[in-house]
């Protein structure tokens, strides 16, 4: 079985030799583990101190960093699965998370009791984080545990261990961020996720990613919006169409009672009838909506269905084992 251990990275030439520092070497169940790092768009010697570690992979996201961790996970993930990973684990360059924990984190997908892991820092006791950011990143995870029905511990840690099968049926679609992306996804399509506790080490930087608390709110809603709507479109298209029908109805009834009831008392009251109609009408164009958006939803898992298969036949079916890469150094040497 091989681990591929995988640091998005920009300008992380002073912290990438701590987070090697208590790396692992050696995990039972384990055959190989390698490091990766994504390179998004450095300009210090980031890349010169992961070769000096030790790091088998480099991978490229691009000249210009763009603060899209989705995009470099998504490029980093594609090259692990190529290299033959059946465990992804992802970690941050800035040292926020604990090397010592991978071991635990990976321990439940080696005993198939899971196939995602996640870090939980408990965000709503972190003493670095701000009162309103701890506030802010509880809400987060209640609104997802809200949406998926499941227990959510912390939605936004990015020390995760994805399991091969997980990599191949998660697709991640936006450039910002990936770990909402995959949880909810995660969700929908039946793969287990285990919450793994960790403690966080001291801040090293402030984050590069989050500029604000309004940008991460403003994109983090958008994501999530945007995921639902992909994911449970009918559900969604019927909650805006119920947002439109019950005021439409209430002013149409309004109206009929006083012109009706109270013997035309009512003919004062025609924008009631204009505002309402509207409203029905958008009401009703909406779940005309939201019907085309369930069959396209329905023919969007079959696309990913068959996007699994051939991604099963394109890429090498597992990592070598530990038996095989000695003997291939073997020949090497002889």
């Amino acid at each position: 079985m091989k681990l591929i251990i995988q640091i998005p990275c920009f300008n992380e030439e002073k912290t990438l030799p701590l987070v090697f520092e208590g790396m692992p070497k050696h995990i039972p169940g384990i055959d190989v583990i390698e490091y990766q790092i994504i390179d998004d768009g450095s300009t210090d010697n980031t890349v010169k101190v992961a070769r000096a570690l030790g790091v088998h992979h480099v991978v490229s996201a691009g000249r210009v960093n763009r603060r899209w961790l989705g995009r470099a996970f998504r490029a980093g993930i594609d090259n692990a699965l190529k290299a033959g990973a059946d465990i992804v684990v992802n970690t941050d360059g800035d040292n926020q998370y604990p090397s010592r924990y991978i071991e635990s984190l990976v321990r439940p997908i080696i005993n198939g009791q899971a196939d995602i892991t996640i870090g939980d820092r408990a965000p709503g006791k972190i003493q670095e984080f701000s009162w309103i950011k701890q506030r802010l990143q509880v809400l987060g995870s209640g609104v997802i545990e809200k949406l998926t029905g499941l227990p959510v511990k912390d939605a936004v840690s990015g020390f995760r261990a994805y399991s091969r099968e997980a990599l191949l049926k998660i697709h991640v679609l936006t450039n910002y961020t990936y770990t909402v992306d995959t949880l909810i996804q995660a969700h929908k399509k039946g793969l287990d996720i285990e919450w793994v506790p960790i403690t966080v080490n001291a801040k090293t930087r402030e984050s590069r990613l989050i500029t604000s608390l309004f940008a991460k709110v403003r994109k983090s809603g958008g994501t999530i919006l945007r995921l639902v709507t992909l994911y449970q479109p009918f559900r969604t298209f019927m909650l805006f169409s119920a947002l439109f029908m019950v005021p439409g109805v209430f002013l149409l009834a309004r109206f009929f009672y006083y012109y009706i009831i109270r013997h035309g008392q009512g003919t004062g009251l025609v924008q009631s009838v204009v505002v309402g109609g509207v409203c029905i009408m958008v009401a009703v164009q909406m779940f005309v909506l939201g019907i085309l958006a369930d069959l396209l939803s329905a023919n969007r898992t079959l696309i990913e269905d068959l996007l699994v298969r051939m991604r099963k036949l394109e890429l090498p079916k597992s990592g070598p084992n530990q038996e095989d890469v000695v003997q291939d150094k073997k020949r090497h040497v002889g």
